[in-house]
């Protein structure tokens, strides 16, 4: 059986390769508040000199919105940034973002303020649950609630969005739901095919990264960071792992 050491080693000598990574628990650590999360210092090095090598694409593929990963990512310009789970794309640049523009119908809107008004009284109430708001979603988060609190708002929100949504997605602590159906696995495979990127890297903690290593092929690199059950070929224990791994790819000798 290959080791991830090998997989990544064969990767380096393919062209043309899409790296593609989840941000918030595999770039960057998990934290409590999630505007203080950062990609890992050696993250971002391995980063700009992957970026900076011919033949090879770089994206981000997260669950935040748009706006927000781009103020919490430090990438280099020509970084793809797939948002909102793949309901939101657009390119860094030198000048900001280049976006792909994301229009609701009128229903879609309505269903978008319908979604966040009840989202908020499902927060209301209970302490360490609040609601995110995002240009084609809502999302009620419970990473500061106790479990007593967190878990029957988290059954209430998929209540909701199995009312009124389009999607629901269960992650890590988060109960998102869309007005637009999309996913990681498609949003990648759809960059991947705009590229003609011949093999793929993808690394995602969370249970909706599931849907990409689901979406791609055997002979691309899918890596599960942390615990947990997975469709992913290897495994790393934290982003500190997964780092060390994008520095070894990104300065091979």
């Amino acid at each position: 059986m290959t080791t991830l050491d090998d997989a990544l080693a064969t990767f380096a000598t393919r062209r043309p390769v899409l790296v593609a990574l989840d941000f918030d628990g595999t770039l960057a650590p998990l934290q409590d508040d999630p505007q203080t999360s950062r990609i890992l210092p050696d993250g971002v090095t391995a980063l700009a000199r992957l970026a900076a090598t011919d033949g090879v694409s770089l994206a981000l593929v997260s669950g935040r919105s748009m706006n927000d990963l781009h103020t919490l990512a430090e990438v280099p310009a020509g970084t793809f940034l797939i948002g909102s789970h793949g309901a939101e794309r657009a390119r860094v640049t030198t000048f900001g973002l280049d976006r792909d523009v994301v229009q609701l119908s009128d229903e879609q809107a309505d269903r978008l303020a319908s979604l966040g008004a009840q989202a908020l009284r499902i927060a209301r109430g209970r302490d360490g649950v609040w609601v995110e708001t995002k240009p084609t979603a809502v999302v009620v988060h419970t990473r500061l609630a106790e479990d007593e609190v967190a878990r029957p708002a988290e059954d209430e929100a998929i209540a909701l969005g199995e009312q009124l949504g389009s999607g629901v997605l269960h992650g890590k602590d988060v109960v998102e739901i869309s007005v637009l159906r999309a996913s990681k696995g498609e949003a990648l495979v759809a960059l991947r095919d705009e590229l003609g990127a011949s093999v793929v890297l993808y690394a995602g903690d969370d249970v909706t990264d599931e849907h990409a290593f689901e979406a791609l092929g055997p002979d691309d690199v899918t890596v599960k960071v942390g615990d947990g059950p997975t469709a992913a070929r290897y495994r790393v224990g934290s982003p500190q792992e997964l780092v060390a791994a994008l520095v070894a790819l990104a300065d091979p000798h």
